[in-house]
């Protein structure tokens, strides 16, 4: 399979993942977000690349039709491109409140930040000769890895996003020339700064996606299902309204799909309204979670769903990345999103 060869187009209510898959044990530290290596050097890269061709072949067993790398060469969907950048000191780390909810250690921005080579193109060029199926591949949002680092440079969060948007866009579009079909921005932080979200971070995100030619997707969600998360979400009461804030916004925006986190939520159906006339990628199945939905809950949460949104714009798919479950569960979990978007196509015909 080559970046220029025909590929079938997914029919109706094609599945997806919203970000990470588990990394096989022999390469990394399984059920960690920040998984340590297990192999190094050539071993390392043949290893990543016997991952990818198992996450593909994981996917396409499942029945998964947008399929993606699930992350397998990357320790951290944020970090990993960053550490790729110059201008950004590893060893000089200080702890920062992460979206205003955890802190952690993270890297310093210490001069201009800037894209010296492609960073996922290699990985995503090899993928895209393993399959024939449509390849949506994850970045992090201008938003997101500003609040993932320490600025001692820029000294503006507006600035050193427009700095990331850009190299984003680089990179979006080397990808795109590799075969990807969709690319993906991953936006958590939308779900936090709302004041920043409207002042530029949907202007941010549009300049990430300028000039692409496929597809182009925000991922907003409420975060990895990690103690840190799950305590957060307690605070928020029996309704989650922040897409309510956020989400006229992306509506208004040249982004095509919206991934966001619905399964288990208390999210309101309904605000997916606010989204009418874009791509949903409805997050169907709880990676908060180790028990496997059933089928028929994936159904009735689609069946919902499309009170708010047509059938041919709705995208069942994870509320999350599932780096931190299971192989076991996350096969299980995939299998079940499949099952239960095929109870409903039938419905649909």
């Amino acid at each position: 399979m080559t970046g220029g060869a025909a590929r079938p187009a997914p029919g109706l209510l094609p599945t997806s993942t919203a970000g990470s898959l588990p990394k096989p044990s022999w390469l990394a530290e399984p059920e960690t977000l920040w998984p340590a290596w297990r192999l190094e050097g050539d071993a390392l890269r043949e290893g990543k690349q016997d991952a990818l061709r198992i996450t593909i072949e994981e996917q396409d067993r499942a029945g998964i039709d947008i399929v993606s790398d699930g992350e397998q060469t990357r320790q951290h969907f944020v970090t990993t491109f960053i550490e790729h950048l110059s201008g950004v000191d590893f060893a000089a780390r200080e702890t920062v409140r992460i979206r205003n909810r955890y802190d952690a250690s993270v890297p310093t921005v210490t001069g201009p930040v800037r894209r010296e080579k492609p960073v996922f193109v290699e990985d995503a060029a090899f993928l895209r000769a393993q399959t024939d199926r449509p390849l949506k591949w994850a970045l992090p949002g201008p938003m997101t890895m500003i609040d993932t680092l320490s600025d001692r440079y820029y000294g503006s969060r507006e600035k050193l996003a427009w700095e990331f948007a850009a190299i984003l866009n680089e990179e979006a579009r080397e990808l795109q020339a590799a075969g990807v079909d969709i690319v993906q921005f991953d936006e958590p932080s939308f779900n936090v700064f709302f004041g920043e979200v409207k002042d530029w971070g949907v202007a941010a995100l549009e300049r990430a996606a300028e000039g692409l030619e496929i597809e182009t997707a925000v991922h907003v969600c409420y975060g990895y299902g990690i103690k840190a998360n799950t305590d957060w979400k307690a605070t928020l009461g029996q309704e989650w309204r922040q897409y309510e804030a956020i989400f006229p916004l992306i509506q208004q925006s040249s982004i095509d799909i919206v991934s966001l986190e619905c399964q288990h939520s208390h999210v309101p159906m309904d605000l997916i309204e606010l989204i009418r006339g874009k791509k949903v990628m409805l997050g169907a199945i709880d990676v908060a979670s180790e028990t496997i939905e059933s089928p028929d809950e994936v159904a009735e949460t689609l069946r919902k769903a499309l009170a708010f949104v047509d059938a041919d714009k709705l995208i069942p798919s994870t509320n999350c990345g599932m780096a931190p479950l299971t192989r076991e569960v996350a096969r299980g979990k995939l299998g079940a999103l499949s099952a239960g978007a095929e109870l409903v196509r039938r419905e649909l015909a």
